[in-house]
């Protein structure tokens, strides 16, 4: 039986920048979904997660971009079903970690020095990347009228995400995939090479002259990826 494979987006997209991931998975005979990922809070977007994959018969492949990665570390913990984890340049935190714990840790994060906060009657803040900035610091290797497209399309992370810790790792029991962009403006390729070795990454893949954008940018590299760790962990 083949796992079902769940995307799982992160900050500043949406679920349809998974569809060229989504054709190629599709075509290789994958049951897929494109879960929402509300980006509120951590605990939050995992527990909407984990409540979406209890609904999956069979075993699963996780796979999170961005910080739909440490989305993915925290709604995996306790699911049997889930057989492996891969991140799509993706964040993997440690226990207590947030995300400008991981994307300030070493240089070349420049996404967060052109992200636009509206207030929030609750008292915190939604958070864009502003539009003039996206293609430049977010998805560099897209063409500008495809980067348009994304930035307008773009989904707001709230600053309870940003900051809230994470809980214990579902990549300290479930094997793990790295996969990540050379050239990516919001998590610095260290930072993803760290994550990836504490994490006991079964493969990492460095993707040359990409951007953070890689499941829109390079479908074809990431679907591959994503297949490999599906037939290996189906044994």
């Amino acid at each position: 039986m083949k796992p079902t494979v769940v995307l799982v987006h992160g900050a500043f997209a949406e679920s349809a920048s998974w569809s060229g991931v989504i054709t190629r998975l599709l075509s290789a005979g994958h049951t897929v979904i494109a879960a929402p990922n509300p980006l509120r809070s951590l605990t939050g977007d995992a527990a909407s997660v984990r409540a979406l994959l209890a609904t999956v018969d069979g075993p699963i492949v996780l796979v999170g971009h961005s910080y739909g990665g440490a989305v993915i570390s925290n709604a995996a913990v306790g699911n049997d079903d889930v057989k492996a984890l891969v991140f799509v340049a993706g964040l993997a935190p440690e226990k207590g970690e947030n995300v400008p714990d991981l994307t300030l840790k070493f240089g070349g994060a420049t996404l967060g020095e052109h992200l636009l906060e509206v207030p929030l009657p609750d008292g915190t803040s939604d958070m864009y990347v502003e539009r003039d900035e996206y293609h430049e610091h977010f998805a560099a290797d897209l063409s500008p009228e495809q980067a348009a497209v994304e930035a307008a399309a773009q989904r707001p992370l709230n600053t309870r995400a940003l900051t809230e810790g994470s809980g214990e790792p579902a990549w300290r029991t479930i094997p793990s995939w790295f996969i990540h962009p050379e050239f990516d403006r919001a998590i610095p390729a260290a930072a993803a090479r760290l994550m990836a070795e504490r994490a006991g990454a079964r493969a990492t893949v460095e993707v040359p002259c990409a951007s953070h954008a890689l499941p829109v940018s390079e479908p074809e590299a990431v679907a591959r990826f994503i297949l490999d760790a599906a037939a290996e962990c189906s044994g």
